[in-house]
């Protein structure tokens, strides 16, 4: 099968709007446009079906037609590149966040972001967090330019909209009522064992970690932090990293 012939079948197995691809035959010597189209039928439910298992929260959020609706829209522009589906997806939350249908839900883009990074976390390395007690061997003199490496499956998510709140509410990790305070909410996503885990974090809070991930030192990380929230708890933020398992090393 030659390679334009080969993305012809993929493009028409993705785009319904598209012809039967010129060349297939059945056994009866027939066109087969209703076994192409049951063919083309189980690819999108299948395909439909990994976006709903990363992203359930959001499913639950605008029901399981509109997600349905939308996550069509987004295989038809975005194919998976592999056979492998574990990733598939991650484009996801950008592409909701300019979906004009969904332009009344702000918070759904974030909300996702979210959830995408629980499943990279779950399928990260497994690697041992830090122990603790080893930064009580370094010299306080030495503290502020420590370096420390973060764990395989830590990252953050930033909203201006309580999507950790939100996101909670629809998995049923906290009880659904009406959220008083919209402020915005920030977490860290990590596994340090078997479970993923998701850390609100309090102001000033991302941007240290943030600073950390990307290699900054202590000093530089808490300086930063300092400049976003003034009152920044430099001692607090750090013991809920390390009890989160969020860093495997000092560098």
């Amino acid at each position: 099968m030659s390679l334009a012939t080969q993305s012809g079948f993929a493009a028409a197995l993705i785009d319904p709007s598209l012809d039967v691809p010129e060349g297939l035959t059945a056994w009866n010597d027939q066109k087969p446009a209703r076994r192409f189209g049951v063919y083309r039928n189980n690819v999108a439910i299948g395909l439909i079906s990994a976006l709903t298992s990363r992203f359930p929260a959001a499913e639950r959020i605008v029901g399981e037609k509109f997600f349905a609706a939308m996550a069509h829209e987004f295989i038809r522009l975005h194919p998976p590149q592999s056979p492998l589906l574990l990733a598939y997806g991650d484009g996801f939350p950008d592409f909701v966040e300019g979906f004009e249908p969904a332009r009344e839900i702000p918070y759904l883009a974030d909300v996702m972001r979210l959830e995408a990074l629980r499943g990279r976390a779950y399928h990260a390395a497994d690697v041992v967090p830090l122990d603790a007690t080893l930064v009580a061997t370094i010299e306080p003199a030495g503290l502020a330019e420590l370096a420390l490496m973060p764990h395989s499956s830590a990252s953050i998510v930033r909203s201006a909209h309580p999507a950790v709140t939100i996101w909670a509410m629809n998995i049923g990790e906290i009880v659904l009522a009406d959220i008083d305070d919209w402020s915005g909410e920030d977490a860290l996503v990590v596994r340090p064992q078997m479970i993923v885990e998701v850390h609100r974090l309090p102001a000033g809070g991302a941007t240290f970690l943030e600073q950390l991930f990307a290699g900054a030192a202590l000093g530089q990380a808490y300086e930063a932090a300092l400049a976003e929230a003034a009152d920044f708890d430099l001692s607090a933020n750090l013991a809920g990293a390390f009890t989160a398992g969020a860093f495997i090393a000092i560098r």
